[in-house]
């Protein structure tokens, strides 16, 4: 009988499984049989030239879905993007990844210098404007602090405007938070007393999230910021530039001192570091290198303030809408598995350590949580902190949900101020937030995936300011013996909704102050329906950010004048709102 060809192939394939699970069950039949199989002595093997950045990407054993085209997103070594990194499971997506089972052959590099994000993104937008789908060079995201977000795009999407308008640089969603991690240190003296920080010198990268803290804690206090960090004002704080959060830390470490003009004298002084603002890993160095610092403030009061942004192209996004919303649902779903198993925050540490090339798994997993710790010298310091996002995180720190508001949009307008303000030249305007922020991502993620619950502040009806942050006065104004906002109070009120939004870890007390015009027992009512009414303002705004046990209010009527009740400018300067900021602790 005749063979079929179908019938030979099909004996072929049997004879051939049994020889070789033959050799794999008896493998020293292998040795006999094949003397040149036996394990040979060490040798040196032949080179291999690998291309700078392969696409789609080599086969690697670990990835898990090699064969998809590669997603690129470039990084820092920041705690906050735990679920990012959970997510895809190692520098690659690897096998059984939330990232891989989206479909998303994400690759993880890191990259601490933002100027070099910048151009990663512009040669992916050019190399997809010349008509690459899916571009061999550049990023396709990059992930940075939020509050830095409005100087950063305004940089890159001014040279990336000539390409069009759909190649513009776009926020799509967030992977976490700095909860403490992100810090300003100084001697404890300027914690007890902000204005000793005048005439102090910090080293730090300027512009950047860091240096932010530093300038909302001057700003609140009213002490006066020196933006040039080639003089010395003793009335103000005073800068010495690092090219990154690590060299700042060792700037201080190491004793850096620096030639600086006195702006008050025009003689040249000898200045040295004392003051540092940096993240973990440089406030751990700081304090187990040096120590000496205590941290002034953080994120962890100025609790919204640093998001980490996930920012991608605009065009490139839209041709992708799958491989998008796959991403961020794969971050969110790891950061519910964060939020609720210490097992999955250790996985993630042990990918944290080895797509960052520092550190060990034990460390990135002791520093996401906010840890209390002695320094070299003895002093209890503030070390880490961090937060992940998961999906109803992402929809409060855009304002999707009922009660919120979009907190991104705050810290991006707050923190865009301040730099327009001490930089005018360098940022004279910067791009409307609704012109660099896509919610529609984040939006398609809700509809298609189970709801989870955001990590909100919470505060205890009874507790009370211990520690104060910082304490500040506003022109709010009334009407005349009353408790109404005049027109002209918009613009204040709406500067401080946003600054106590940003610092959303804090405890905050409304004083009211009036003059000297009218009774006693009249100012001293009048000064609490004022102080009443800022606080139900700002509860009717976002009652989530304003929660039961935060907001406190205090009447103080015509007790506590700042000037002479004698003239007209006296009596308008008693006619006050103080904001203090504190904390519990």
């Amino acid at each position: 009988m005749r063979l079929t060809l179908t019938a030979k192939m099909f004996i072929a394939v049997v004879i051939v499984g049994v020889v070789a699970a033959t050799f794999y069950y008896n493998p020293s039949l292998m040795n006999r049989v094949a003397p040149e199989a036996q394990r040979r002595g060490s040798n040196i093997p032949p080179p291999a030239q690998l291309p700078d950045q392969p696409f789609p990407s080599a086969p690697d054993p670990a990835a898990g879905c090699a064969n998809l085209p590669e997603v690129r997103f470039y990084h820092w070594a920041w705690n906050a993007q735990m679920g990012l990194l959970l997510a895809t499971g190692g520098k690659q997506a690897t096998l059984g990844s939330g990232m891989c089972q989206r479909g998303v052959n994400l690759r993880l590099i890191r990259e601490d210098n933002t100027d070099t994000m910048a151009a990663l993104m512009a040669a992916f937008a050019e190399e997809h404007k010349g008509g690459a789908a899916h571009p061999a060079k550049g990023a396709h995201f990059i992930g940075i602090m939020g509050d830095g977000s409005a100087t950063f795009l305004k940089g890159l999407n001014d040279k990336l405007a000539k390409l069009g308008p759909d190649y513009r640089a776009m926020v799509v969603g967030s992977s976490g938070y700095s909860r403490g991690e992100d810090k300003f240190m100084g001697p404890p003296a300027w914690k007890q007393n902000p204005q000793a920080a005048r005439g102090g010198v910090v080293a730090g990268v300027l512009r950047d999230g860091d240096w932010n803290i530093a300038m909302k804690w001057l700003g609140d206090n009213k002490i006066p910021n020196n933006p040039d960090e080639t003089s010395y004002d003793p009335d103000a704080l005073n800068w010495v530039a690092a090219s990154d959060y690590v060299d700042a830390a060792q700037k201080y470490v190491s004793g850096f001192c620096t030639d600086l003009k006195n702006v008050k004298t025009g003689a040249k002084e000898k200045r040295c570091v004392d003051g540092v603002v940096t993240w973990t890993p440089g406030d751990v160095t700081v304090a187990e290198k040096k120590g000496g610092l205590a941290s002034i403030v953080s994120t962890r009061e100025y609790r919204s303030q640093m998001p980490h942004v996930i920012i991608g192209h605009k065009k490139w996004m839209a041709q992708n809408r799958k491989l998008v919303t796959g991403m961020l649902a794969a971050t969110f779903e790891a950061g519910d598995q964060i939020k609720s198993n210490d097992d999955a925050l250790r996985r993630a540490a042990a990918v944290s350590a080895l797509v960052y090339g520092e550190k060990d798994p034990a460390y990135w997993y002791k520093y996401f949580r906010f840890t209390t710790e002695k320094d070299v010298k003895g002093l209890t310091v503030d070390l880490g902190g961090s937060a992940v996002n998961n999906l109803g995180d992402n929809q409060q720190l855009f304002g999707l949900t009922p009660g919120s508001t979009n907190l991104f949009a705050a810290t991006y307008t707050v923190f865009g101020n301040i730099v327009k303000s001490q930089y005018p030249q360098l940022l004279p305007s910067y791009y409307p937030v609704g012109e660099i922020l896509d919610t529609s991502y984040v939006e398609e993620c809700a509809r298609g995936g189970a709801a989870s619950e955001p990590d909100l502040a919470k505060f205890h009806p009874n507790e009370q300011i211990k520690d104060v942050v910082s304490r500040r006065s506003w022109d709010i104004q009334f009407t005349t013996a009353s408790a109404k906002f005049t027109p002209k109070a918009a613009d204040e009120m709406g500067a401080l909704f946003n600054d106590l939004v940003v610092a959303g870890g804090t405890l905050v007390e409304i004083h009211g102050h009036t003059d000297n015009q009218g009774t006693s027992d009249g100012n001293q009512k009048l000064s609490e329906e004022r102080a009443f009414a800022v606080k139900e303002w700002l509860r009717a705004r976002s009652a989530t950010n304003f929660p039961d046990g935060r907001v406190k209010i205090f009447a103080h009527g015509m007790t506590q004048p700042l000037a002479p009740n004698a003239t007209a400018d006296g009596r308008a300067k008693n006619r006050r709102v103080e904001i203090v900021l504190g904390t519990s602790d």
